[in-house]
């Protein structure tokens, strides 16, 4: 099965060494590449609000099971996926991609200083990335704006760390534009690549429970992980429908 459907967002179900060759391969060509790296409250965003729903499922050329939580959901719903892909795994391919093949990158999001650490650590451990933008998230242009400056800047990769849906929507106008680059929304990938929030240690990470572990670390995250009960219950309804 190419594509899962989980509460009407459909994953695909392809394995990490999987996404890294077709990416790759559209790299390579320099085809116009949008992907979503969805966790249980994109999915549960997107049932929110129709547009959401739309740039997941029309607008992006891949999405990504980021979340165990999306994993369980599969198998609950009998349509399992082949592995959880997280988004930071994904950026830090991706980052040691553009390093090894000097490829012009473009980052967007997070807070001043994030910025600034991620481009120090960058001139320090990724010197041959050519940075042709690194702008925080606290922009007051309009996306459409903001799109325009960074077709300027010609990148092959883009990643946008301005949360959900901001990000997908800002790349979902590159992506319309056809971009020749490969555009990912991370997320909180910038606070952990840059050092300013470890991730959790692997122990943690093969048990599952790296969401605990930040909740742990950042208490205000406690409202976003409430919404997971949530999300399972509505997996149930939808299992109890498919019968």
């Amino acid at each position: 099965m190419d594509k899962v459907d989980v509460l009407g967002v459909d994953f695909d179900n392809k394995s990490f060494h999987q996404f890294q060759n077709e990416f790759i391969g559209r790299i390579n060509v320099h085809q116009s590449t949008f992907v979503v790296t969805a966790n249980p409250e994109i999915v549960l965003a997107a049932n929110e609000n129709p547009e959401f729903m739309k740039i997941l499922n029309y607008d992006a050329d891949y999405i990504t099971p980021d979340g165990i939580g999306i994993i369980k959901a599969a198998n609950i719903l009998g349509t399992p996926l082949k592995e959880r892909v997280t988004g930071y795994d994904l950026f830090t391919w991706l980052m040691k991609l553009a390093n090894d093949r000097s490829l012009r990158v473009y980052l967007i999001g997070a807070k001043p200083n994030v910025i600034h650490a991620i481009q120090a650590k960058i001139a320090h451990e990724y010197s041959d990335i050519q940075l042709v933008g690194a702008e925080d998230g606290y922009f007051k242009e309009d996306l459409e704006v903001i799109a325009y400056q960074i077709e300027r800047a010609e990148p092959d990769l883009v990643f946008a760390a301005l949360g959900s849906p901001r990000q997908e929507q800002l790349l979902a106008l590159l992506r319309r534009n056809l971009l020749p680059a490969l555009m990912m929304g991370v997320g909180g990938s910038f606070d952990v690549f840059s050092g300013m929030v470890k991730r959790a240690p692997q122990l943690w990470q093969r048990a599952h429970l790296e969401w605990f572990y930040r909740l742990l670390k950042e208490p205000s995250r406690f409202k976003r992980v409430s919404k997971l009960p949530r999300f399972m219950l509505d997996v149930h309804q939808a299992k109890k429908e498919k019968k």
